[in-house]
């Protein structure tokens, strides 16, 4: 059967015309990545982009994804591309620490100011919405008969609560990554940089928020101080809260659906079933907590749009 990553490397290798070393990288959950070394110093980072990731709705077309993450470049904070193959990108290695949980919260205001700078860059090439990604993985789920989480069916029509709320007034979309979790957010000597542009489109600058916020298990006051760095004040903070629990309902179904659908092993010994569940409990606690009406409320009663 045909390799695709071994093509991949082929074609670079043949593109670079010299010998190269290619050291597969853990980490990835999707699609395969691997560092890239000459024998006379140069280094890059591989991207074999899996087309089952699109396929199955877990990422964005993958020509849309190759276009976001060059834009993304030309804004300073995602990583340069170097050469683009079909279905494969060479982009400049960036030296610098990646993140987990405990550093993005160590780093709140240095994330805060890479969000602003991707936002403020060339826009993407599509839209999304947490809402209609919802919608998607459910649909996909019944249709191959991946069963939902217990009581997640019982979440839906808070959902439409939320949804409601956040339209009443709406925040212009911007160039958003929408899978901010730690290890996409790369610290270096020049400020915080963004990695792997599968899930990118223009959105909501509070489901960003959110979605770092629930990535790295964020507390409320946490919370606050992210969206402070990035606005300046706290009135937006129930509208990231919120999405906050978007995010964690919504990558709930993006578990399922990759352990039924794709059974990829970028990353063999994930647990992915666990990670569904352990996102589906944050949820829950969040939604079943006394101050969820009154974020809903907040939103509800923004003064501004802006």
């Amino acid at each position: 059967m045909p390799d695709p990553v071994a093509d991949a490397m082929d074609l670079v290798t043949a593109w670079a015309g010299r010998p190269l070393t290619f050291t597969t990288i853990k980490g990835g959950l999707s699609h395969h990545i691997a560092r890239v070394d000459s024998e006379d110093g140069d280094r890059w980072l591989l991207r074999v982009l899996d087309p089952r990731i699109s396929e199955t709705g877990l990422g964005i077309p993958l020509d849309q994804e190759i276009a976001n993450t060059v834009a993304a470049a030309a804004s300073g904070v995602g990583p340069r591309v170097v050469h683009v193959l079909p279905g494969v990108l060479l982009l400049e290695w960036i030296d610098g620490v990646t993140l987990d949980a405990p550093a993005v919260a160590a780093r709140i205001e240095e994330v805060a100011v890479a969000c602003r700078r991707l936002h403020a860059g060339p826009r993407f090439g599509n839209d999304f919405s947490i809402f209609d990604k919802l919608r998607e993985f459910v649909t996909r789920c019944r249709a191959h008969g991946l069963a939902l989480p217990a009581g997640y069916e019982d979440a839906l029509p808070v959902v439409a609560d939320i949804e409601a709320a956040l339209a009443r007034r709406p925040l212009p979309a911007v160039p958003c990554h929408n899978d901010l979790l730690a290890e996409n957010l790369i610290a270096t000597g020049d400020g915080v940089r963004i990695v792997d542009y599968q899930l990118s489109g223009n959105n909501d600058p509070c489901f960003e928020l959110g979605d770092i916020a629930a990535e790295s298990d964020f507390d409320p006051d946490q919370v606050v101080r992210l969206t402070r760095a990035y606005f300046g004040d706290d009135e937006h903070v129930p509208r990231v809260r919120l999405n906050l629990i978007m995010s964690n309902l919504t990558w709930t179904l993006w578990f399922v659906i990759h352990e039924g659908l794709v059974h990829n092993t970028a990353l063999p010994g994930f647990d992915y079933s666990a990670e569904a569940a352990d996102k589906f409990a944050q949820a829950v606690r969040d939604l079943g907590d006394p101050s969820f009406g009154r974020l809903l409320d907040g939103v509800r009663e923004l003064r501004t749009s802006s």
